[in-house]
């Protein structure tokens, strides 16, 4: 599976935000973590059924919705 793959978005799953396929884990708590300093390793031994894979599309999806053109309002 490609790590594209790995995140979806479904209203029936987290209110429809961004979460790693077949869990309830949202992309913004794998960022938070990692943002507020918990290693991969770490985030892993907590959360037993993610993978390495599924933390790495949770970054790759944010850095995604990161860059996008914004246009100044005229």
């Amino acid at each position: 599976m490609s790590l594209p793959e790995r995140i979806v978005v479904n209203p029936e799953v987290a209110h429809g935000r961004p979460a790693v396929r077949g869990t309830r884990v949202r992309v913004a708590d794998v960022i938070s973590l990692l943002a507020a300093g918990a290693s991969e390793a770490e985030i892993l031994k907590d959360y037993p059924y993610l993978t390495a894979d599924d933390v790495r599309a949770c970054l790759a999806y944010a850095a995604a919705q990161a860059d996008h053109p914004i246009l100044p309002a005229s």
